[in-house]
């Protein structure tokens, strides 16, 4: 018996140790692509080569030929005529690097799934699950593409739409993996806790997931260079160039200043509902379970909206949009382990 208990712990472990690995290569994976984004090097690579794409070029040669497949491009043309071979270099290499660790994020994922298949690792629970996961990370490759190649063509940078697509299911794989990680490493409780009512922490990390999903709005629409004052943007609380009408039309997420309106409030309703949940928690002692991981949620939000005043007021200056990208990571992820708590009973 006591046998039969440690190989089963070995085998959550490795398991454990796995998708903490990839749950740790794709928040470094969403951080290159949001710099790849603030660096406008998405659209330097303007071929998908699967394999023959994991050899970058290795002389002058091959740089000029890359050079001149992305001088065929309306952003080149309209927006980088003057860039030097030295320039291209540069966003080549952020686009490069982004796309190998894509690469090495599906083969991390892929090849042990399929040993801890065939060797019967994996909890039948959890089978579902991990090819699910599989099929959200060959999918998110293909919107990957598909972002990139909306800026080929006629546009001078990606759809913006289709970049907030391409973000948002990077979130929710990352989500489904710590998610995993979390069932396997910590087993339910015996002793019953009371949750938190209405399901608010699921709702608060729904709630950072549209707003991440907006925040990819943003940065498509370069909506964060614009309106650089808070807590008003400018003068008023309403952007000055649209009319509140706009506001419930399509024609909200066509408007840089009406997405970063949006994005703003959204935050502010983060905040209120957070405070909601702090408020219960702390009037009630059935919820002491839960004062450490919401102290954890607090620093993270704290340093979250300190990060989103100071990107704004910068002009989405390099490193603080980086840093407020890296911010949101950390933000979703403790607050999983919110609701993991709130629901281990």
């Amino acid at each position: 018996m006591y046998i039969s208990f440690v190989t089963e712990y070995n085998k959550n472990l490795y398991v454990s140790r796995w998708l903490l690995l990839i749950t740790f290569l794709v928040s470094i994976m969403i951080v290159v692509g949001g710099l790849t984004r603030l660096t406008d090097s998405g659209l330097s690579i303007t071929k998908w080569d699967l394999v023959s794409g994991l050899i970058p070029p290795l002389n002058e040669k091959a740089w000029i030929n890359s050079f001149s497949l992305y001088k065929e491009i309306p952003e080149y043309i309209l927006e980088n005529s003057s860039m030097t071979l030295d320039q291209f270099k540069y966003i080549y290499w952020w686009e490069y690097a982004h796309r190998i660790l894509g690469r090495i994020i599906g083969l991390f994922y892929l090849l042990p799934l399929l040993y801890f298949t065939f060797k019967k690792v994996i909890q039948k629970d959890f089978i579902l699950p991990f090819y699910s996961i599989l099929l959200l990370i060959l999918l998110q490759g293909f919107v990957g593409w598909y972002m990139v190649k909306s800026g080929l063509t006629e546009n001078t940078d990606v759809s913006h739409y289709r970049l907030s697509l391409h973000l948002t299911l990077a979130f929710i794989i990352l989500i489904c993996l710590f998610w995993s990680y979390l069932k396997i490493n910590y087993q339910k409780t015996e002793r019953v806790f009371k949750s938190i009512p209405f399901n608010l922490p699921t709702i608060f990390v729904i709630l950072l997931l549209l707003q991440i999903s907006v925040g990819a709005l943003v940065s498509g629409l370069d909506a964060g260079q614009i309106y650089q004052t808070w807590p008003l943007m400018n003068e008023a609380y309403y952007p000055d160039d649209s009319k509140l009408k706009d506001l419930f039309s399509l024609v909200a997420l066509e408007t840089p200043s009406l997405v970063q309106f949006i994005h703003r409030n959204i935050a502010y309703l983060i905040i209120f509902l957070f405070l909601w949940i702090v408020t219960l928690v702390y009037k009630n002692d059935a919820y002491n379970h839960l004062k450490k991981t919401i102290q954890v949620v607090f620093i993270f939000l704290s340093i979250q909206i300190f990060l989103g005043v100071f990107t704004v007021i910068s002009g989405a200056q390099i490193v603080l949009a980086s840093m407020h990208q890296i911010g949101s990571i950390f933000l979703i992820t403790s607050s999983l382990v919110l609701v993991f708590k709130n629901s281990t009973n």
